[in-house]
């Protein structure tokens, strides 16, 4: 057997100096504090870890261990039996389940904790622990499990709790019971076919229509005909299904132009010259080859849909798995705990009503607003008003929906169900009925450049048709189809496509995620940026030794530490971590007393930590250890995430900043140091900061609101554009423009850079595009121009400018962006398609 693995941790400058070995947990990689679990000569931090590793080594299942190392994603939390009893309710796996029949079932769970390879092979070999799982396959990328499973050996909520047991307990929120499920291939996979079709035909037409550009001999003669009608059969399925999105398109855009409600050039789609150059080539070339007069053009006609669908395929394929549309739904439960008289049901959401008992469960979700009737409630309210500050409440007081339990079990009665609740009424607010992402289209230069270009061209081929009608009618057909090929908007699409796809990649390489391409415009015309404070800013709070207390000694800590290791309370927690790993130290009466502290007897010393009443010190402090008669006092200080002075400093010469947050005064004193004469906003409101932003756009300012929590919303929906920050780009986060993981917010001021620069970047192939195809209209207006060499100058063009966006995008990354800050999100991917 393997040896338990260790490694030497050295501890910081504010601690005493000296150095001890640390046990690492053989599944989780955690610090084994305290008292720790052995089984087969390992170590692990707790019994949930050691309980993945039999079940798994009972199984056969070891290499999960061998792929990674320290492949669990954190510790395994005990789980509550009754925890996934609701999904046991058919109304509601009826609802999660994609097939269901009296025997079977498939069902698609979204797990968050889905990280490398290892994870990827257990979760395909589920089979081996429970017989009753037929298949399973995961999407890594979206982190989407399909499982297949009978109903005789297992229900879809022991299927959840088995997962939950491995450490890959599934996501399910009220949204996944609202919407329809749809697979994330479906559109994918139409869009690939039509690519694939148009590829095949397109290499092929070529390969037959070479004879005749190089003057193929004797050969090519005898052989003429044959390949005319063999291009024409291929052309058929290019026309009529590959390219069927450009016309469908063209048409809606058409219909919108003559509707008595909306009127007017602006409502021009690009596809529309797309589809008519498609059109008349098409249709040109059929003349060409049934007459005999000619070989048509039907190379360039499969050649633009194949061009055209390549760039929109890399342009719409990015970021599938990413969800910049959420909403409350996301982030309330399925279903809850009911207590009745006849004892304890689930029952979903959207049926409970005013009157209902409700059990809350540690780390559960409050779904509705209502008051608290018995038990121990520690509410966590950061998500939904900002306020880190956790609230202590007792019988008969209001809790409110959307906040967290944290602690023991609590009962409280529904007064207003989630629909009428405090928070669904954020949603009630005239910024979330914009459509932020049409808004942004119209307004992009993307969308007024093809409004103006199709209205030239149109506009020029009728004056060319009306002309050559007048002076020498044989000139005007192939003087207008010439003009229609050269001039196919398509390079003026694909370098838009090709060059947004290349920033968008850039973006994400670098740890943010854009909703779509018309984001980078908007970045780029950024004024003022807002700043959410708690879980934005800051990572929560990390104590301190007031000013004056003495240090801990050696034995000291040991003392505390092992009392404090067995607390879930957030302070006991940071205060574990202030004293980071130590000896284990046998403890007597432990007791742990709600809303004061923890007291036990360790080594013969009396040990107490909690509050100053609790503690009995004569002097108030954030909190207070008492060992026997001395006193040691400790402040809260917030926890900046890494990089944030120098981030900031760079922000502001550029920038207009500003901070809103829900917290309280308390880092008031801190975030004036980083901000300087920046206004800062402390008990903001959500309503409040919406209305914030609004404000500055009245005054002109184009805001970039940064936030994390759905108390940020409101403010991100209104703003210009919205950024979410994520600690994992994959959970919950609010409806948004882009993503951003946090672990790159120091890179702010250089992304926002490089959107600038992208932005002229995409000027400067639109200009470049525009040249090219007004050139080829002087030649084309003029009959000067062959359409043999317009279709062929027509891919040389797109060709070219596609190559200068693209390698142009790519030496702005390397010169902006430092290549050390890409995540390493790539890697593991490829690591796990090896698996």
């Amino acid at each position: 057997m393997s040896k338990p693995q260790t490694r030497k941790i050295t501890e910081k400058a504010e601690h005493p100096a000296r150095s001890s070995e640390e046990q690492l947990c053989f599944h989780c990689g955690t610090p084994c504090l305290g008292a720790h679990f052995s089984f087969e000569e390992k170590q692990f931090c707790c019994d949930g870890c050691k309980l993945v590793y039999e079940i798994l080594s009972s199984k056969g299942l070891c290499n999960y261990y061998e792929l990674e190392q320290h492949p669990g994603l954190t510790q395994i939390r005990p789980l509550r039996t009754e925890k996934f009893a609701y999904l046991d309710n058919e109304a509601i796996a009826v609802k999660l389940c994609s097939f269901r029949t009296a025997e079977y079932s498939i069902v698609t769970l979204y797990l968050p904790g889905v990280h490398c390879a290892s994870c990827l092979w257990l979760l395909e070999h589920l089979s081996q622990v429970n017989p009753a799982i037929t298949q399973s396959r995961l999407s890594f990328s979206t982190k989407e499990l399909s499982v297949h499973f009978r109903h005789e050996g297992m229900s879809l909520g022991q299927l959840a709790a088995l997962l939950s047991t491995i450490g890959y307990e599934p996501y399910i929120s009220l949204d996944d019971a609202d919407r329809k499920r749809v697979s994330n291939h479906t559109f994918d996979r139409a869009r690939i076919a039509r690519l694939g079709v148009a590829g095949f035909c397109f290499g092929n037409i070529m390969m037959l229509a070479f004879p005749e550009y190089f003057g193929g001999g004797d050969i090519g003669l005898r052989f003429t005909q044959l390949f005319r009608w063999l291009s024409v059969a291929l052309s058929i399925p290019v026309f009529f299904y590959c390219a069927s999105e450009f016309f469908v398109n063209a048409w809606s855009s058409l219909r919108q132009i003559f509707s008595t409600q909306r009127r007017g050039a602006a409502l021009f789609n690009i596809d529309a010259p797309i589809a008519l150059a498609i059109l008349i080539t098409f249709i040109r070339s059929l003349y060409e080859i049934f007459s005999g007069t000619g070989s048509g053009y039907l190379d360039s006609m499969s050649g633009i849909v194949f061009f055209m669908l390549v760039g929109r395929v890399v342009q719409e394929r990015t970021f599938r798995s990413l969800s910049f549309h959420r909403d409350y739904k996301a982030y309330f439960p399925i279903a809850v705990t009911v207590q009745t008289e006849s004892g304890k049901c689930s029952r979903s959401l959207h049926d409970l009503k005013a009157g209902d008992q409700v059990l809350i469960s540690n780390e559960e979700i409050i779904p509705a607003d209502g008051t608290m009737l018995e038990g121990e409630a520690r509410i966590d309210y950061s998500f939904v008003t900002g306020e880190s500050e956790q609230v202590l409440l007792h019988p008969g007081q209001k809790v409110y929906a959307g906040g967290r339990q944290k602690g023991a079990q609590m009962l409280m009665l529904v007064e207003k169900p989630v629909a009428g609740s405090y928070l669904s009424s954020l949603w009630n607010n005239h910024a979330f009925s914009k459509n932020k992402q049409e808004e942004a289209y119209s307004r992009s230069s993307v969308h007024r450049i093809s409004i103006w270009f199709t209205v030239v061209l149109f506009t020029l081929a009728a004056v060319t048709t009306v002309w050559w009608a007048i002076h020498d009618p044989s000139k005007m057909i192939p003087a207008v189809s010439t003009m229609l090929i050269v001039a196919c908007p398509c390079a003026l699409l694909l370098c838009a496509s090709f060059t947004q796809g290349s920033l968008m990649r850039l973006f994400s390489e670098h740890g943010l995620f854009l909703r779509d391409a018309t984001v980078i415009e908007k970045l780029s015309s950024v004024s003022h940026v807002v700043f959410d404070k708690t879980g934005t800013l800051t990572t929560g709070s990390m104590l301190r030794p007031e000013p004056g207390t003495a240090p801990f000694s050696t034995e000291e800590k040991i003392w505390v530490a092992a009392i404090v290791t067995r607390s879930n309370h957030p302070r006991s927690r940071a205060l574990a971590e202030y004293l980071g790993p130590q000896e284990h130290a046998n403890v007597l009466n432990w007791e742990h007393v709600a809303g004061a502290g923890v007291r036990a007897i360790v080594r013969g010393r009396r040990v107490l930590v909690g509050n100053a009443l609790f503690c009995g010190s004569p002097k108030s402090a954030e909190l207070v250890v008492r060992i026997d008669g001395s006193f040691f006092y400790f402040q809260e200080v917030p926890c900046l995430r890494e990089g944030l002075p120098e981030m900031l400093r760079r922000l502001k010469p550029r920038f207009s900043l500003s901070l809103i947050s829900g917290d309280g005064f308390r880092h008031f004193s801190s975030m004036r140091q980083l901000f300087g004469s920046s206004q800062l906003h402390f008990q903001q409101r959500p309503e409040e900061k919406l209305h914030y932003v609004e404000s500055l756009q009245h005054q002109g300012e184009h805001v970039l609101m940064i936030g994390d929590g759905l108390n940020d919303a409101g403010a991100l929906q209104q703003s210009d554009t919205g950024i979410t920050l994520a600690e994992d780009v994959n959970n919950f986060t609010p409806s948004c423009d882009a993503i951003l993981d946090s672990r790159q917010l120091s890179q702010l001021p250089a992304l926002l850079t490089m959107a600038r620069w992208g932005g002229y970047l995409i000027h400067f192939a639109f200009g470049l595009s525009l040249l090219y195809n007004f050139v080829g209209l002087y030649f084309a207006m003029r009959a000067e121009m062959h359409p043999l060499i317009a279709a062929i100058l027509m891919p040389a063009s797109t060709l070219s400018i596609v190559l200068v966006s693209v390698g142009f995008s790519a030496m702005l990354g390397r010169w902006i962006l430092k290549p050390d800050t890409a995540t390493s999100r790539r890697d593991t991917v490829r690591k796990a398609i090896k698996v």
